[in-house]
């Protein structure tokens, strides 16, 4: 299986610039590619990738175009390789070939872009030196923080700038299965607000709230950048402090999700969760909440972690009436407000609500009915339309 390992990059200030043509170069590649097949389109004509790429070579001996020359020619090509993916999503998404969320058509790219990459790969002839620097074409040796070895030689690295102006080096590298040895224990997870998680075994995860913390620091910051006049160094300034501001935020909670499901799928040999509809659930008064707590993000880390242990990992459908019926004697009790937060059965249990939840979802995920359970392989999963019918937990 192949696997993205990312470092951070600290490129020199002419390795900065050379990147920074690479990135702008790379935009306009994409952006005329995109042009073309918009204005073929538009006749009824339909342009081939083999004819993009020549038109690319044709391009490079213009004088509008001739400083594409500058940066690495596999830079440019992969370039019209993404443009090319994201047209082939689209046209299987459109057909109902590509199962999942629709995908929109290609748009143009902006220098103006929180997130701005390129990638090389081995045609490119990238390589990390004995003095464990990243060697890059026309852009030179750029110092990489390396936080752990790479288990295997790297097909491709994508050089990544984000909003807050750092630099990252992403490989993609293959990787062998490591199964972890077996263990009896089983877990059911009902996510929620009040508590991020609370598993069948009991065990409780408290809902960090890591945007909640930082709002008044967030606040502050964006307060200062409304008040800098457009196009000043001074908003560039505060922008920058604004994005650093959240990425922090968002760094936190990635670490903390990623220490939590490595922890869950290490303890247990089969994981199965409540297929949630989080972008449903963002449309709600509680969108804040959901945003913040990223259960789609732990979701997702379960999933790939679980098929690299060799682990199972299993989504409820939705609709199951995991917080209505008694885990004991099976009855529907009918839907409850959100602020109900225990109950007694009729058969005599007094439930608490999310911990009775976690136990019918451990039960509907061992029952592996085609109605109630989808297992997940190493294939995405199938994400449906509709939507949750009660959130669980309560607003933040």
């Amino acid at each position: 299986m192949q696997l993205r390992y990312n470092f951070r990059l600290y490129p020199t200030v002419g390795q900065q610039v050379s990147l920074a043509k690479a990135f702008g170069c790379a935009r306009v590649v994409f952006n005329d590619a995109l042009a073309a097949r918009r204005e073929a389109f538009e006749v009824g004509k339909r342009i081939s990738d083999g004819e993009l790429s020549k038109r690319l070579t044709e391009a490079k001996q213009t004088p509008e175009r001739e400083w594409l020359g500058e940066v690495s020619a596999v830079v440019l090509q992969q370039a019209l390789a993404d443009l090319n993916t994201a047209y082939r999503n689209f046209f299987t998404s459109s057909s109902g070939k590509r199962k999942g969320a629709k995908v929109a058509p290609p748009r143009y790219r902006s220098r103006k872009d929180s997130r701005q990459s390129i990638r090389f790969t081995r045609n490119a002839k990238f390589t990390v030196t004995s003095g464990r620097k990243l060697r890059l074409p026309k852009i030179g040796d750029v110092v990489v923080r390396w936080s752990r070895e790479l288990p295997s030689a790297p097909t491709s690295v994508t050089v990544v700038k984000d909003a807050a102006g750092r630099y990252f080096a992403s490989f993609v590298v293959q990787v062998d299965t490591e199964l972890l040895p077996e263990v009896d224990s089983e877990v059911g997870i009902d996510l929620g607000l009040t508590s991020f998680a609370v598993l069948s075994d009991g065990k409780t995860i408290a809902s960090p709230r890591f945007l909640r913390q930082a709002e008044r620091k967030l606040r502050k910051a964006q307060k200062a950048l409304s008040r800098k006049e457009k196009g000043s160094f001074n908003r560039a300034k505060a922008r920058l402090k604004v994005a650093k501001a959240h990425t922090k935020v968002a760094d936190t909670r990635r670490d903390w999700a990623h220490k939590h499901s490595t922890a869950i799928i290490r303890d247990n040999q089969a994981v199965y969760v409540e297929d949630l509809c989080v972008k449903g659930l963002a449309r709600t008064r509680l969108a804040k909440s959901v945003h913040d707590a990223g259960w789609a993000m732990f979701t997702r880390m379960l999933e790939e972690k679980a098929n690299r242990y060799g682990r199972e990992f299993g989504r409820v459908d939705r609709f199951f009436p995991s917080s209505q019926m008694c885990s004991v004697c099976g009855a529907l009790s009918g839907s409850k407000p959100l602020h109900v937060r225990a109950w007694t059965c009729t058969c005599g249990t007094t439930h608490d609500r999310d911990l009775n939840a976690a136990k019918n979802i451990l039960a509907a995920g061992r029952a592996d009915s085609p109605t109630l359970v989808e297992l997940v392989s190493a294939s995405a999963s199938v994400e449906q339309p509709a939507l949750k019918q009660e959130p669980t937990g309560s607003a933040a």
